[in-house]
């Protein structure tokens, strides 16, 4: 591609590379010059103007982002995504349906590196979306790009970003109460934790209010019946062998992890009954804002399993805004 200044009488079928005004409006920037357009330009006086000039092998931006586009969703049903069509060399990739977002990243960064008129930006790995939502969006910076060069970008960039869906439709939620608790407090809980479910398009089938005791936690664990099972207790769990845990041990399940180096969010444990996932949700999960055991309840409705290295790997970017309802702030005021 050619860029740069030309003499009208050599600026036909050339992109127009920066908006001119003109007496009665503006002949926008990536206008392909025609008779007419160099006419009116003349009349306003002008002798040149600066364009790009497609040469022999050059994509122009529309055709390529759309070509690197359909490389990397060949299959937008499979891949949860639907694709914008093609304008100023931009293609943005939309979620379906409520799910996270799956990125291979060493796929994204390859591409990347092609050349730099050849973008992609997405969202973080692991996101959540819902309908319609923004996950990535391509983007050919340049008039045009070579051809060979976006066939190597389109070469290793196939499937490079999905949509998980969410594979677990329903949540079971226990909450225990200590002596002298505030009813209000379950109630906000329940709130808090049936707005995040249905973000995800999960629905609380079962929510029941028991004692803080094994006993009864393992009761309402075996009565749920769901796809996911959550446990809010009254009094936060301090130890991998504290109530609820053993609440689900009792119930016939086992506990895998207690404790994530995400904050807020560290006094989360992990657990399963049978193949059932069980999280036992931190304090501060009753405030809707963003702490670890969203990104951990995320993944697991959608069929992501949570591993010890999936946990530790959370700690780097795990440092979330104080939520300054928490009773033991980082920072005490």
């Amino acid at each position: 591609m050619k860029f740069g200044p030309v003499p009208l009488s050599e600026a036909e079928g050339a992109v127009l590379a920066h908006s001119v005004g003109l007496g009665t409006g503006r002949l926008r920037k990536g206008a392909v010059l025609g008779r007419a357009d160099l006419a009116v330009l003349a009349e306003c006086g002008l002798r040149y103007v600066t364009v790009a000039r497609l040469e022999p092998g050059d994509v122009a931006e529309d055709a390529a982002a759309s070509a690197l586009a359909d490389a990397l969703v060949p299959d937008p049903a499979g891949q949860g995504l639907s694709l914008t069509e093609a304008f100023t060399g931009r293609v943005n990739l939309k979620a379906i349906g409520p799910g996270i977002v799956q990125i291979d990243q060493d796929a994204v960064r390859a591409m990347n590196l092609v050349d730099p008129a050849i973008t992609l930006a997405t969202l973080p790995p692991w996101q959540r979306v819902t309908a319609g939502m923004l996950v990535g969006t391509v983007k050919i910076i340049t008039y045009a790009v070579e051809q060979t060069a976006l066939s190597r970008a389109c070469e290793g960039v196939r499937g490079a970003v999905r949509i998980l869906p969410v594979l677990r439709r329903t949540a079971g939620l226990i909450l225990t109460e200590v002596p002298g608790q505030d009813a209000k407090l379950t109630a906000k809980g329940r709130r808090a934790i049936e707005g995040r479910l249905r973000a995800l398009g999960v629905r609380l089938s079962t929510s029941e209010v028991v004692a803080h005791d094994p006993g009864a936690i393992a009761g309402a664990l075996a009565r749920s019946g769901a796809d996911l099972l959550l446990i809010l207790t009254g009094s936060a769990t301090s130890d991998l062998y504290d109530t609820a845990p053993q609440g689900v041990r009792l119930a016939g399940g086992t506990v895998a992890r207690f404790g994530m180096p995400v904050d807020p969010g560290n006094l989360l444990f992990l657990g399963a009954l049978g193949a059932c996932p069980v999280i036992g949700l931190p304090g501060c999960a009753r405030s809707p804002a963003l702490n670890g055991a969203d990104w951990v309840l995320e993944r697991l409705a959608c069929g992501v399993e949570v591993t010890d290295a999936d946990i530790a790997g959370m700690g780097v970017g795990g440092l979330l805004k104080e939520i300054r309802a928490r009773p033991h702030l980082r920072e005490p005021e």
